[in-house]
């Protein structure tokens, strides 16, 4: 039978720099290099020792929140980076080969992390607990633990009384793993008002009993205020796609599971998810999702070498005066009609007033550029014309774009 591994002894670099208080209220930027740093030393770790990679995860989770309890995480950006720590760490953890004393050993560590959690940056790691305990009886003991609890809670809540436990994913999640899955249920149904963390836990109870259709329907009807549709299509997306419901997953769900920082990074990855969708289908799909913003796809459109169909969206509906711009001046030299039509969009745009942080100099150069791709065309006295017409019109803008258009063909004259 094979042993289990012992965690080396390791002189972890990054110890030092996660002392409580260590990064200060403007610290976001240097305490994420830092998050990085420590994420890589670990990783490097786990490629000739797991067991020893797991023991520096556990010391990360530990130290982490309390180090950051002092900077300013407004942005967000600190928040997401401890996120996407406890999801590169809890599988660490969970894959060591280690004896149930040292496992425990780490199990008590982090939950009472989880405890000084404040502000919360590990909370997320209760949704791994039961991966953590690894076999069914270590997590049905923590749950013994736990439940009791969690009812006191609960019945302090139905009494009006505020009352929390920082333990409660913990316990949805260990009782998940100990197939104490009626439990669970009970728990939910006895909540005033749980979180959709909590609730989707019982959504993963009937996908563990192969019933795809009621776990939707089931998240569907506990959709609340705290659940926006987003985190409902992202769990009905997933559980499509493990059975093999691609069509479906795509059609229904796809479009608000996949909602990212940008429409080209929606666009990035949907397109990885489902390969088997043309990119133009796919973006003809997003753009038919979007009515109203379709000028919102013009950058996307473009990436593709769309451009008759980029050149339709930067007129369609308001896009970005800037976007239209830079575009017209990369591509001046390889795609003059192209640069003519979406500078003269961004001059529509601006006369328009949707714009935001505009400058003369950003006018200036739309216009420049407008000129200098129409003189490529041989279309000069057609692009003059347009121009002409789009100043002579009342719009919001109009006054001042006819201004600084004026002070620049003066300077240049």
């Amino acid at each position: 039978m094979a042993t289990k591994a012992k965690p080396a002894t390791t002189e972890w670099a990054f110890r030092s720099r996660f002392r409580r208080a260590a990064f200060g209220w403007a610290g976001s930027k240097l305490a994420i290099s830092r998050i990085d740093e420590a994420l890589s030393e670990i990783r490097a770790v786990a490629r000739h020792d797991q067991a020893a990679a797991a023991e520096g995860a556990v010391l990360l989770l530990d130290k982490l929140s309390p180090a950051l309890s002092q900077v300013d995480s407004s942005s967000g950006a600190l928040g997401s980076a401890a996120y996407g720590a406890v999801q590169t760490l809890a599988p660490i953890i969970a894959d060591a080969p280690v004896s149930d004393k040292v496992r425990s050993k780490w199990l008590d560590r982090l939950f009472a992390a989880i405890q000084d959690d404040d502000p919360p940056y590990i909370e997320s790691l209760g949704d791994y607990w039961g991966d953590l305990c690894v076999t069914a009886e270590c997590a049905s003991r923590w749950a013994d633990d736990l439940v009791p609890m969690l009812r006191r809670v609960q019945e302090e809540r139905k009494r009006g009384v505020f009352a929390w436990m920082s333990g409660a994913g913990v316990c949805y999640s260990a009782l998940f793993k100990a197939g104490r899955h009626d439990e669970l249920f009970e728990l939910l149904d006895s909540d005033r008002d749980p979180i959709w963390p909590y609730r989707v836990w019982g959504g993963r109870v009937f996908l563990a009993r192969g019933q795809v259709d009621e776990a939707i329907a089931y998240m569907a009807g506990q959709k609340g205020g705290d659940a926006p549709f987003t985190a409902l299509a992202a769990f009905a997306e997933e559980a499509l796609l493990k059975v093999g419901r691609r069509e479906e997953a795509y059609q229904r769900y796809a479009i608000d599971a996949n909602q990212a920082n940008s429409r080209v990074a929606t666009f990035r990855a949907i397109a990885k998810k489902y390969p088997e969708i043309g990119p133009d289908q796919l973006l003809s799909d997003l753009i038919k999702a979007t009515p109203g913003d379709e000028g919102k796809w013009f950058a996307t459109a473009k990436s593709l070498k769309r451009f008759d169909l980029a050149t339709e969206l930067a007129w369609h509906s308001p896009c970005d005066p800037k976007t239209l711009t830079r575009a017209a001046r990369d591509h001046l030299v390889s795609q003059p009609a192209f640069a003519a039509e979406v500078a003269l969009a961004s001059l529509h745009w601006i006369s328009l007033g949707h714009c935001y942080d505009l400058t003369a100099m950003d006018a200036q150069d739309a216009h420049r550029f407008a000129l200098d791709a129409a003189q490529s065309i041989n279309h000069s006295r057609e692009i003059e014309e347009r121009i002409m017409a789009m100043l002579t019109v009342e719009r919001p803008m109009a006054t001042w774009l006819r201004k600084v258009l004026r002070m620049a063909a003066s300077v240049h004259s």
